[in-house]
Order: structure tokens, then C-alpha cells, then sequence
């Protein structure tokens, strides 16, 4: 799409870590942190059909939700900014005064930000919440936290095709599902996908992931599954242990991981192989969504 530089596809670039060559696995890491700064990753799969619908249906504003400190809003601001869409984030807890660093880039990209208390939040997909947000702002095209519904499921099914090479499992960090639910429709026979939750009690995505699914592709496939033991204390959470793996990690590959995120993913997979749980002689693909 015109308006903003995209590095498509991502680069994919195989890891030499004997933590891993060790177990017979080769691990490849699939760059989408690199697709643009401002819009990185799954966050622009997601958006990208989003965007398409919204000028389709010739709407100006784009709405959406998220926490404080949500990469999912940012995205958003930016994605208006580069595409000529009015932007709104709909922030969960109360107004402060000063901004954080993420929310002051949202409102640096021209969105306007409004606030929701957390018991209200609960209930934002309702049509009394949408119907009183539509009052207040009128018309626009509601995207949901996180970004996951039909339309980003069909972007993140686009990620597997680009992958010049045959491989067994590709694996992504979870959050809302919608980028494991498209990465697993664009597979391949014979190939899986594994996601990892970030959230504590993540077996709920189990659920949403089907959801997903049957609302874009029209039944649930049998190709994915997901981790839910690799969360760190939940969202958002942090362990010494992660932060010693993210450490080292760097030293190794010179690659910084997101903590909320990619590092879990990446400490599990590490993990998972320790185990023996991939087959020996596996070609694992790690998406990372930055």
C-alpha cells in the first residue's frame, strides 16, 4: 500500500546458537520487526486489510482500544498519519496528566485520546458502549484491541508464503490469537504452527483462535496449538530469568528481544528443544513481530 516505506517481505536469517545446533534443530528467525519502525510486524498484517476496508467503505475515522502502554495503539496512530484516517484510542483506566511515552507518540501521530474505566472496558464490545462511542465521535470503523478479527487474520495469513524454503513449525508469541489464526491458514500440509501466550491463564486463546478462524476461514483448522506455560507471571510480567535470557541472547546474536512478547517466545522455544521436543533435524521458523 502507498504511504508508508514497507520492507516486504521480511527478512528470514537462520540463528547459530549451540543451544539450539545442539539438538539437530535449525532456527530461523522471521524478521517482521523489520517491516517499518512505526508499523511493525504483526501489528501492520493486522491493519493492512483493516485499512483497505475502511477506505473501501469510504470511512474516515478509525477507532480502537487498548492499555496504556499498547503497541496496538501506537500502530494505529501511525498507520492514520501514513493513511489520512482520523484516529481514535479508547485507553483503559483513568486520564494522567503526563503522558507516556507510547501515548504521547499516539497523540504525535494526530490520534485523540479518550479513557474508560476498567469496569466500563469490560463491556467495549457491547452495543450500548459502541452505540454512546458513536454518539460522542460519530461515525468510524471500529478496530479491536489488539487488532484481531477477520480482516487481520486474512494479513497474517500472507506471512507463511513469503518463506523461500520448507520448514516443519513456525512459531509466534499470542496476545488476541489473530496472528496465529492467520499464520496457520496460510500453511502448508504437513506443517504447524505453535503460538505462545504472553498471558497468564492463556487458555482462553484457545477459544478465541477458533472464533477467529471460523469467522474468516469458515472452520478451525488442526495444524495449530498453543503454549501456555511460558507467561513469566502474565502480561506485561517480568522474571530474572527472562531478563538473563534476553541478555544473553543479545550477546549471542546480537538481537534484542521485546520482553513482553518475542522473549517469551523465544525462552520457550529454547525450552521445548532442551526437552526434545522437536523432532530432530526440524526446521523452526520464530516470528518475530517486534
Amino acid at each position: 500500500m502507498e504511504g508508508v516505506p514497507l520492507r516486504l517481505p521480511s527478512p528470514v536469517m537462520e540463528l547459530d546458537d549451540e543451544r539450539i545446533t545442539r539438538h539437530g534443530i535449525r532456527l530461523f528467525l522471521k524478521r517482521d520487526d523489520l517491516i517499518n519502525p512505526e508499523i511493525p510486524g504483526n501489528k501492520w498484517r493486522k491493519l493492512k486489510y483493516n485499512i483497505a476496508t475502511a477506505r473501501d467503505r469510504e470511512i474516515s475515522t478509525l477507532l480502537t482500544f487498548g492499555g496504556t502502554y499498547s503497541n496496538h495503539i501506537r500502530a494505529t496512530a501511525a498507520a492514520g498519519y501514513y493513511f489520512g484516517f482520523r484516529t481514535i484510542g479508547v485507553i483503559r483506566g483513568e486520564e494522567h496528566h503526563h503522558l507516556n511515552e507510547s501515548l504521547a507518540y499516539a497523540t504525535s501521530r494526530g490520534m485523540s485520546l479518550t479513557y474508560m474505566g476498567r469496569s466500563t472496558y469490560r463491556l467495549k464490545d457491547s452495543a450500548q458502549i459502541l452505540d454512546m462511542l458513536r454518539k460522542q465521535f460519530g461515525d468510524f470503523y471500529l478496530i479491536p484491541e489488539g487488532g484481531s478479527n477477520s480482516a487481520a487474520v486474512r494479513g497474517c495469513a500472507e506471512l507463511p508464503e513469503e518463506i523461500d524454503m520448507n520448514f516443519d513449525i513456525i512459531c509466534c508469541a499470542c496476545g488476541t490469537g489473530g496472528t496465529l489464526a492467520g499464520i496457520s491458514a496460510g500453511l502448508k500440509p504437513r506443517q504447524r504452527a505453535l503460538g505462545f501466550s504472553a498471558l497468564k491463564g492463556g487458555d482462553f486463546l484457545t477459544k478465541d483462535v477458533a472464533r477467529l478462524q471460523r469467522s474468516s476461514i469458515g472452520r478451525v483448522l488442526a495444524n495449530w496449538s498453543i503454549s501456555t506455560e511460558f507467561h513469566f507471571g502474565g502480561f506485561a510480567r517480568r522474571k530474572p530469568e527472562l531478563d538473563a535470557f534476553i541478555s544473553t541472547f543479545k550477546q549471542r546474536n546480537g538481537i534484542m528481544l521485546d520482553w513482553i512478547y518475542v522473549a517469551k517466545m523465544m525462552f520457550g522455544i529454547y525450552s521445548l528443544a532442551e526437552r526434545g521436543f522437536f523432532p530432530e533435524k526440524s526446521k523452526v521458523i520464530a516470528v518475530v513481530t517486534g
